[in-house]
C-alpha cells in the first residue's frame, strides 16, 4: 500500500468510524485509479486533515473541468451606462407610502 495511503489508515484507526471511512477512500481508487488517490491523501494530510470526505472533495476537484473561458462582450452590446448600486434610493423607495 502506498506511504499516504498507509498513513490514512493508520490515522483513520482512531476515528469511530475509520474503518467505513478507509472502505470509501479505498473505493475511490477504482473510479479514480491508484494514484491520484494517492495524491489526494497526501495533499490532505499536508493540510492536517485524514477525513475520506476531505479526499474524496479533494479528488472531485481534481475531476471538475476548468472554468469557462470569459466571452467578450461585442462592443454592441455594451451598456453606455452601467447599473450602480444606489442603497438611499432602495431606503426611500422603502419609505415612501
Amino acid at each position: 500500500m502506498p506511504a499516504s495511503l498507509e498513513r490514512i489508515r493508520r490515522k483513520l484507526r482512531a476515528v469511530p468510524d475509520g474503518d467505513r471511512q478507509m472502505v470509501e477512500v479505498l473505493a475511490a481508487v477504482l473510479s479514480d485509479g491508484l494514484k491520484a488517490v494517492e495524491a489526494a491523501c497526501q495533499e490532505a494530510l499536508d493540510q492536517g486533515v485524514h477525513s475520506a470526505d476531505v479526499v474524496l472533495n479533494i479528488l472531485a476537484r481534481q475531476r471538475d473541468p476548468a472554468p469557462p473561458v470569459t466571452i467578450m462582450t461585442p462592443e454592441a452590446l455594451r451598456l453606455v451606462v452601467e447599473p450602480a448600486a444606489d442603497c438611499d434610493r432602495y431606503d426611500n423607495l422603502r419609505r415612501a407610502p
